[in-house]
């Protein structure tokens, strides 16, 4: 795990750093790390939120199969994918986010586990000797460089004992020293936990860093909020979702809560603004897909998709790839899926089924792609 870290960590620790140097103080930097990668970020949230619009249209149709195949999932599910594909609508186009939120968060963590190595550009050996020294004036077992924690541990380890530190080179006690001041908002040091529970009393510190996870987990509840009150009053007609949406709109903030009980505080606090920057995005965008653009935008993708598949009549797309894995699977499993719906199907009526499955597989890619179809198939069993 530490090598993911350290991959991931080394271009924001760039970035970090180059933030750091024009703001010079930790917690400023973080909310404008925050902002510029929102900025970077900004034309997959535009594309997923464009998905999610042009998802609303298709719900209308999408009720109208589910009716019309209750009984049959199987011919749903193709149905369905049909859809997407004349529609141009990718229902799994919001997977990309969440990777990205997953690979942003992975590097965060490691600038703000390692802030002499990502922000202060101290060389590995000098921050290995660091920890050795601290190691021999703490009281905490086995700290070395594979302790996630070394760094900040180091620091704090400084504070008490910077003497100790005066003999390594690259100025690291200076440097320490000075960037101990800053690593902190409001005068709360963020490379420490929050606890309920302070050893010294509830301090001015304590209070702020205890603070810190009830906001990051108020701010994520902010988004699911009004992300929850947004769906319902676009899409009325849509499921309410019931207790699974109430775990989503209020399970997840408390997760979020607890987890930031367990992290540097450094890391609750960009939670705090990756939730507010993630917010005004969301309600800036949805201002703007307002019904007639979204509509007008719907038509230009479709008739986009249908140029594309003109043109590249022998490449297929992803839904049309998952349409012949899953005709692939069910052929090779005899219809034991469709038999498992359907029991008390003799064989015979499973295979003129599995026939009739594949003629019309077969006339849709015909009409498709303007080709001719005959069906000189005869029914016999």
């Amino acid at each position: 795990m530490n090598a993911l870290y350290d991959i991931i960590g080394v271009p924001f620790g760039y970035l970090m750093r180059l933030i750091y140097s024009f703001c010079n103080n930790y917690a400023v930097a973080i909310i404008i790390f925050t902002i510029v990668t929102k900025i970077l970020l900004f034309p997959v949230s535009y594309k997923t939120q464009k998905g999610a619009a042009r998802m609303q249209l298709l719900n209308p149709k999408l009720e109208k199969l589910k009716k019309s195949f209750a009984n049959n999932p199987q011919r749903l599910q193709e149905e369905q994918q049909k859809l997407y594909q004349q529609e141009g609508v990718n229902p799994m186009g919001s997977c990309l986010p969440m990777f990205i939120q997953m690979f942003l968060l992975f590097g965060v963590i490691d600038v703000i586990y390692k802030p002499i190595t990502h922000i202060l550009d101290i060389s590995k050996n000098v921050i290995k000797d660091a920890v050795a020294i601290a190691a021999q004036n703490s009281d905490i077992k086995g700290l070395d460089m594979k302790n996630l924690r070394c760094e900040l541990l180091t620091m704090e380890n400084l504070r008490d004992h910077g003497d100790k530190y005066a003999s390594l080179g690259e100025n690291f006690l200076s440097k320490v020293t000075e960037f101990n001041e800053k690593f902190t908002i409001f005068g709360a040091n963020l490379g420490k936990t929050p606890t309920l529970h302070p050893e010294g009393g509830w301090t001015k510190e304590a209070l702020i860093l205890a603070a810190i996870p009830f906001l990051a987990g108020l701010a994520q509840m902010l988004v699911s909020v009004y992300s929850q009150i947004h769906q319902k009053r676009t899409n009325p007609s849509a499921q309410a979702g019931g207790g699974c949406m109430t775990i989503m709109t209020f399970g997840m903030p408390i997760i979020s809560i607890l987890f930031a009980f367990g992290l540097p505080a450094g890391i609750g606090f960009y939670w705090i603004w990756s939730s507010v920057f993630s917010f005004l995005i969301t309600f800036a965008l949805n201002c703007y897909f307002t019904p007639e653009r979204i509509t007008a935008i719907n038509e230009k993708e479709k008739e986009k998709a249908r140029i594309y598949a003109e043109k590249h009549p022998n490449k297929k797309t992803f839904m049309q790839k998952m349409m012949e894995q899953q005709a692939a699977l069910d052929q090779q499993n005899g219809g034991s899926s469709a038999s498992g719906k359907a029991k008390g199907i003799s064989r015979s009526e499973q295979n003129k089924q599995n026939r009739d499955k594949l003629k019309e597989a077969r006339r849709r890619m015909a009409e498709k792609y303007g080709d001719s179809y005959d069906d000189d198939d005869n029914d016999e069993d």
